[in-house]
């Protein structure tokens, strides 16, 4: 995710950084090469004059500019859907965190109380390693003690694992007397929580956008950028590639930033920093419960993973 400070406006024109762009200069190159190739040849292809001109594709453009509109809304719909669900996760790892603390005092209690965090903090990073499809052993090593560990690694849904092992922890408490039946409930509603966010990423994951749309608009846009020249070149001569490349970078970028943001849970720069939200909830359900924070203060970084 990229995390800038407010810029100068014209700073801004040359951000290199985080944007699109890099990945667009082959194909913008080969369309220039093409435009000069159009305006050297005057939009003549063996001997036959292509009859454009810029009314149709001043009509075709406003259409395809919709379409981009609706594609870019629907990848945006769900990059800002999963950061919502990450926000419930802090707040229900805050709430969890906070009930456990009020249950009865005791040596053995702060044991559990621990334990009990570790395991919210086991969920957090599992979901994390679950939804981008990296290995978890490492963070589950940290945060498991070897018989949870074990368990936890044989299981092919590690959040739901750890999800039956938090219950399992607060069912325990209740036999033992040091939680009552209301206390009990209150934290089966945030379990239920725990359990609508994981099914609710593992949606967003699991059901892309419709393949046969995103095809129709990928071929859509390069049609129209390579019909361009020919309908510009008599307007504009040995202008027209410089114009047809900027036109082209509006539509190509247009679609290449919904392709990203589409599958908010990347590893990519405009993705959710993932890797961020994970330690700012293990840190936050720590200080609440008073363990300790040994960890380093991470200096400002403008991209953030």
């Amino acid at each position: 995710m990229i995390i800038r400070k407010k810029e100068h406006w014209f700073k801004m024109l040359f951000v290199w950084h985080g944007s699109v762009l890099p990945a667009l200069v082959p194909r913008l190159l080969l369309l220039l090469v093409f435009s000069v190739l159009v305006a050297y040849f005057h939009g003549t292809v063996l001997d036959f004059k292509v009859p454009l001109n810029p009314a149709p594709l001043t009509l075709f453009g406003f259409v395809l500019a919709l379409f981009l509109g609706f594609r870019n809304n629907a990848s945006y719909d769900r990059f800002w859907e999963g950061r919502k669900l990450w926000g419930a996760l802090l707040n229900t790892s805050r709430s969890l965190a906070r009930q456990v603390m009020t249950l009865n005092n005791g040596e053995k209690n702060q044991e559990f109380v621990v334990g009990f965090i570790r395991l919210i903090s086991a969920f957090v990073f599992a979901l994390k390693h679950q939804l981008r499809g990296t290995d978890s052993k490492e963070d589950m090593e940290k945060r498991l003690d070897p018989e949870s560990y074990e368990l936890v690694m044989a299981s092919k849904y590690k959040p739901v694992t750890i999800m039956r092992m938090i219950a399992e922890q607060l069912q325990e408490a209740k036999m033992e007397g040091r939680m009552d039946s209301i206390q009990q409930a209150r934290m089966d509603e945030n379990l239920d929580k725990l359990s609508d966010i994981l099914g609710g990423c593992e949606r967003i994951i699991s059901t892309p956008l419709p393949y046969s749309y995103s095809v129709l608009l990928h071929r859509t846009v390069y049609i129209y950028c390579a019909m361009l020249p020919f309908g510009l070149v008599d307007s504009l001569g040995w202008f027209m590639p410089l114009i047809v490349v900027f036109i082209a970078y509006t539509f190509v970028a247009f679609e290449a930033i919904a392709d990203e943001i589409e599958e908010p849970f990347g590893a990519e720069a405009n993705d959710l920093a993932l890797n961020s939200m994970s330690e700012m909830i293990e840190e936050t359900i720590e200080e609440l419960v008073g363990i300790p924070n040994t960890r380093k203060p991470k200096p400002y970084q403008e991209i953030i993973d």
